[in-house]
């Protein structure tokens, strides 16, 4: 029993980032926390956490022992619940990161609606539009936008993601509608400036083959929500996905081109660092995400409730 609450103090403190976090999570003192992680660290002959008083961080032999912990910690869970009544539940802590655009609109407002579904599941979700190492940052899932590189992690394809070239009406009254996508080379196009999906430009179909156009203008910047206002204020041609754009296209605020020479899809993917001996809550918020986005309503839904936002913000 020692040893089970020592590794379950490790992982809730390697978790949560703190001693004081696990300890109210178990509802003990964080001194009782520290005994346990110093016991467990002697027993072993290993530091597997560097404390300071500012923040705890884990070894190289901490980070091997932390995927080894919760995996066993998962294991006993699933199989004390799949003999105890009502089943098996899920349990523990969960670390998401996803895209802060997409994440603010897409992610962030399944959380509680999975939380709710599964109450003794914390989660923690972290936006951001870096590419967040999994394995050595510590997190559990990351749902990404866009072509993935070659790596060795795990993906799920959640659903399509659609580009379209948008422009607001009184711009395109100004500067005319582009008719093929090497007319965007005389117009004000808003670019992401620092994304590496865009490195190659701007992707459409032309006489049957993907090409990449490079177009200028005036202003770009970093951020995406940046470029839709600035789309939405006439400033000129932006090249958005359908999940950000689709609202204010299907109120005429902001009007598609080019259609007919749209790329095919990329995709919004879970990442994960592997597919064996994944935790139940792992598993169950996955099938939460593909669900969400297999619903052609949930698409709908969001995109209406956004486009009714803006219009009363107007």
């Amino acid at each position: 029993m020692d040893r089970l609450k020592q590794i379950e103090s490790f992982v809730a403190v390697a978790n949560r980032g703190s001693l004081t976090a696990a300890a109210n999570a178990e509802g003990v003192a964080p001194a009782v926390i520290g005994r346990r992680i110093d016991a467990l660290e002697e027993r072993l002959g290993v530091k597997l956490l560097l404390r300071t008083t500012r923040r705890i961080s884990l070894t190289h032999e901490g980070s091997a022992f932390l995927e080894d912990a919760q995996r066993i910690l998962s294991d006993l869970a699933n199989a004390e619940g799949s003999v105890s009544e009502g089943g098996v539940k899920a349990s523990g802590h969960l670390r998401i990161t996803a895209p802060a655009g997409f994440g603010r609109r897409h992610v962030a407002p399944l959380v509680p609606r999975f939380q709710g579904l599964h109450p003794e599941v914390s989660v923690s979700l972290n936006l951001s539009d870096r590419v967040v190492d999994l394995v050595n940052e510590g997190f559990d899932c990351a749902v990404r936008v866009g072509d993935l590189p070659d790596s060795s992690l795990v993906s799920v394809r959640l659903a399509d993601n659609r580009r379209l070239c948008v422009a607001a009406p009184g711009y395109l009254k100004r500067a005319g509608v582009p008719a093929h996508p090497s007319e965007l080379l005389r117009h004000r196009c808003l670019s992401l400036s620092s994304d590496a999906s865009q490195l190659r430009g701007w992707a459409f179909t032309i006489d049957g083959q993907v090409t990449h156009v490079r177009p200028g203008g005036p202003l770009d910047c970093n951020d995406g929500q940046v470029l839709h206002d600035w789309c939405l204020q006439g400033l000129g041609i932006a090249w958005r996905s359908t999940w950000e754009v689709a609202a204010e296209v299907a109120t005429g605020h902001l009007v598609a081109v080019l259609e007919d020479f749209a790329a095919p899809p990329n995709g919004v993917f879970a990442v994960i660092a592997q597919r064996k001996h994944l935790p139940l809550r792992l598993r169950l918020w996955i099938e939460h995400l593909k669900q969400s986005y297999g619903d052609a309503r949930y698409w709908q839904v969001s995109h209406t409730g956004a486009a009714k936002a803006r219009v009363a913000a107007t």
